[in-house]
């Protein structure tokens, strides 16, 4: 079986981690009996001068083609209009993709997030007389599948595919909320690398990391209002000698620097900026909770990490978390309040669970060789439609 799988989020070398999962569910892909996989990743560029800009000048020198851990990888160029072009991108991501691709013949198209890939895909399937797929992973839905300049997109894409995934249940839900039929839609769990994701010896994580003696908490993630780290600052003052490691970068930052300072806990903040996806198992094993209290998540890989590293995770009740908090061993979901947060905390602190019972929660649901072969019989399942 052909597969063109276009993959707006795919790490590249400006981007190491950008899209990191979708890259490891492509890998598995690949590696099933009797699939030949080629990958568009497209590369969103706003208009010169806009271009030389930080934020897109690393990009402008990836390769157009490349082979990237073993995965043909095309990377066409798409104009990028900033904040206001969402509703541009479907077609100009197809664009991108079918000059990409010319010449070249497949069986099914694969679509691995649901906005901008899913609309593009139905624009390229429709072209080369192809079925299609699209994947939801959560703010695909919980955005731009209600934001009224995209919203159409993402129901007539759903209402054209073959076939439908999701990251959880929960997602599949949200997804037949905005009007797309649920019947069509396969929960399609994540992956975890569990030679690398395990329990480990927790203080000599936290001496190899610099962390003294002091309890910590740990959220990994962008620094954007959506996953809530404010309410954990704000929940300091109640938890005295609790730190609060945040891994990740983003917009918020510097407002959130400034709570920290204004709530008398800047001292027990900590920063640390992008942290490489190598060095997250010992950091989350560092960790006595995983604390997200996310608006909205489809089902958050740092969850499944934290939890295969042994390490409770206490998150707001967003997309799949009953699917994984099926226990107090496991954590806690709260309110989205720092009081909720505060107490969640010091419930799991008092009486931290064993970090092997904490990774048998996840039950053995989430692996990359399962993934890749649902992924094959699902896009088989598409093909022959």
């Amino acid at each position: 079986m052909r597969v063109l799988s276009i993959a707006t989020l795919f790490p590249d070398t400006a981007r190491p981690n950008f899209g990191l999962f979708v890259e490891k569910s492509l890998r598995a892909l690949a590696a099933q009996p009797g699939i030949e996989l080629t990958i568009v990743a497209p590369v969103g560029l706003p208009p010169f001068p806009l271009s030389l800009h930080k934020r897109y000048r690393a990009l402008r020198s990836l390769p157009r083609s490349e082979v990237w851990n073993g995965l043909t990888v095309l990377r066409p160029r798409f104009t990028l209009i900033p904040r206001v072009g969402a509703r541009f991108n479907p077609a100009k991501v197809a664009r991108a993709v079918l000059s990409a691709v010319r010449g070249r013949s497949f069986d099914v198209i694969d679509a691995q997030f649901f906005y901008p890939d899913g609309p593009a895909a139905m624009r390229v399937a429709d072209t080369l007389g192809l079925p299609f797929s699209a994947k939801a992973r959560g703010a695909d839905i919980s955005h731009f599948g209600h934001d009224p300049a995209t919203q159409s997109q993402v129901i007539e894409a759903g209402r054209k595919a073959a076939g439908l995934l999701a990251v959880s249940e929960a997602m599949r839900g949200d997804i037949a909320a905005i009007g797309i039929d649920p019947a069509k839609v396969a929960v399609h769990y994540t992956g975890i690398d569990t030679a690398r994701f395990h329990p480990g010896d927790r203080a000599a994580a936290r001496t190899t990391l610099g962390m003294g003696g002091a309890p910590a908490i740990l959220t990994v993630g962008a620094l954007i209002k959506r996953k809530g780290q404010a309410l954990v600052i704000e929940a300091l003052p109640a938890l005295p000698g609790v730190h609060y490691w945040l891994a990740g970068a983003g917009d918020e930052e510097g407002r959130y620097r400034a709570l920290a300072q204004k709530l008398g806990v800047g001292a027990r903040v900590h920063f640390m900026g992008p942290v490489a996806n190598a060095d997250l198992p010992q950091l989350y094993r560092a960790a006595a909770a995983v604390v997200m209290p996310s608006v909205s998540e489809g089902l958050a890989n740092a969850w499944v990490e934290a939890l295969a590293c042994g390490t409770p995770i206490v998150i707001s009740d967003a997309g799949g978390a009953a699917e994984l908090v099926t226990s107090p061993i496991a954590g806690r979901i709260v309110e989205r309040t720092p009081g909720a947060i505060a107490e969640a905390v010091r419930a799991v602190l008092a009486n931290p669970p064993s970090p092997s019972d904490v990774a048998a929660s996840l039950g053995g649901r989430f692996d990359w060789d399962r993934n890749g072969r649902e992924l094959a019989t699902h896009l088989r399942r598409c093909a022959s439609r």
